[in-house]
């Protein structure tokens, strides 16, 4: 079998992510990234690939943990990551086991999202000023991810060819480069139109795919519609996070009383278990049911 190098052995794992897998771009990165880490590891250990032990990936994981400071999450990444890549070598004949199949995936904790009141939502709506063109950019963005549940990278994402305002829908890639449609709301179609028509043309420089804008004229970044976001909820005195927005919107509807199967779909979830998270009630609330229906209440 030939010797490959890092870099060429990093390369064809990667294809096999795309190819074989089929798992998202920022899945193969994050998988790249930790398979990185573990090379600097057998590195500084003199640890060869193909001799790589159940008790090595043991003592990688602690290393990561104690050394590196990594959460649960994290570890649950790296474990899934060295499952994938010793699957790679082993099918591409570069080891004869997979030291990583018997390391068990640390059970996340289940943390419920944050999640806005709708006068609080209004607050930070209102704190944006939108006499200039960042200003409606940033009122169509939040409305727009409120409204529609969007992620993050689904926003800064979203093309012009993927909006239809007449009929009041857009079309949203998500993970898995999975395409589903959104219904927009009357107050999103207001105010992209706004943007689109009067804040969009004095941002552009040049033709550009992407309906947000930086002040550059390009794609609007993950990282600019944080520090935007931060910025104003901060103006409005209310501590919340932009993902917040999404939580929120999956929260409001259900409260209102939406089918789960329909907010699953909007919010483009494979899983329905995803969504169930959204169906907390909060203790204020529980507090109150308890005191209103049960007769020790």
């Amino acid at each position: 079998m030939e010797s490959l190098s890092m870099p060429k052995l990093l390369y064809r794992f990667e294809a096999y992510l795309l190819a074989e897998l089929q798992l998202a771009d920022r899945s193969v990165r994050t998988y790249l990234r930790e398979i990185k880490i573990f090379f600097v590891f057998l590195e500084e250990n003199r640890l060869f690939l193909g001799q790589v032990m159940y008790e090595d990936i043991q003592r990688y994981l602690v290393y990561r943990k104690d050394e590196q400071g990594i959460d649960q999450r994290t570890i649950a990444k790296s474990i899934s990551s060295l499952r994938s890549f010793f699957q790679f070598c082993m099918l591409e004949g570069y080891c004869e086991q997979n030291p990583a199949s018997r390391i068990e995936i640390p059970k996340m904790v289940q943390r419920l999202p944050g999640v806005l009141r709708v006068e609080e939502i209004e607050l930070i709506l209102e704190h944006i000023d939108i006499q200039t063109p960042h200003g409606l950019r940033d009122r169509a963005l939040f409305e727009l991810i409120y409204s529609c549940g969007l992620r993050i990278s689904e926003a800064v994402e979203l093309a012009l060819e993927k909006v239809y305002l007449d009929q009041q829908i857009i079309r949203v890639l998500g993970k898995g480069s999975k395409e589903r449609l959104v219904p927009l709301g009357e107050e999103s179609v207001h105010w992209l139109s706004r943007y689109l028509v009067e804040g969009r043309p004095l941002l552009l420089k040049s033709p550009v795919p992407y309906v947000f804008l930086n002040h550059h004229g390009r794609q609007l970044s993950r990282k600019g519609m944080w520090k935007r976001f931060k910025e104003i909820s901060e103006r409005a005195g209310v501590r919340a996070k932009v993902h917040t927005l999404r939580h929120s919107f999956a929260t409001h509807l259900l409260e209102g009383g939406a089918d789960l199967r329909a907010v699953q779909e909007l919010l483009g979830h494979a899983d329905i278990s995803t969504t169930q998270i959204y169906t907390h009630i909060d203790k204020e609330a529980l507090q109150l049911y308890h005191h209103d229906y049960h007769p020790r209440g």
